[in-house]
């Protein structure tokens, strides 16, 4: 990795390694090629991003990174290339964001293991495409594992979310 600018979100030094998550600067302990799920659940204590495949397939353990849903386990922490948002930091001002909101209005999980992953992807789905069919949320979730077929709750909560974000 190039070395980081004076205004990357990231920077290695002797003290480890310097990241934003949830809008707050952290420096991470960690090895720089720890994969970035462990560096949030372990070290910082962030149990919204779930260890699913570790593989990057199933996408329990997505978060963004600046705007874009990432796989948390495939990504070392010293290649994080933005600001970092677990599910943790997504509600402001004591409200829940409106995604997680629909999540729990549709009681769009049985047993909750991809919850994480569905939400944060479907974030990422509506900054792109604010009112997306019911085919377009199927696609954008596509490559998000569910065991326990809440996929109708979440389809639901995404069309919540869409008309609540609207």
């Amino acid at each position: 990795m190039a070395s980081p600018s004076a205004t990357s979100p990231v920077a290695q030094g002797a003290g480890g390694v310097t990241i934003q998550v949830n809008g707050k600067t952290v420096n991470v302990q960690s090895a720089p090629d720890t994969p970035l799920l462990y560096v949030l659940r372990d070290e910082l204590g962030l149990h919204g991003p779930r260890f699913g495949c570790g593989l990057g397939q199933c996408g329990a353990c997505t978060v963004h990174v600046g705007d874009q849903a990432v796989r948390s386990c495939r990504v070392a922490v010293s290649d994080v290339s933005g600001p970092v948002t677990t599910l943790e930091g997504l509600a402001s001002g004591g409200q829940l964001h409106p995604m997680q909101q629909a999540f729990i209005n549709e009681q769009a999980a049985q047993c909750g293991y991809c919850t994480n992953g569905m939400i944060m992807q479907s974030i990422v789905l509506l900054s792109t495409n604010p009112a997306p069919s019911e085919a377009d949320i199927r696609q954008g979730l596509a490559n998000n594992l569910c065991r326990c077929g809440s996929h109708l709750a979440v389809i639901r909560a995404v069309q919540g979310a869409a008309a609540a974000m609207a």
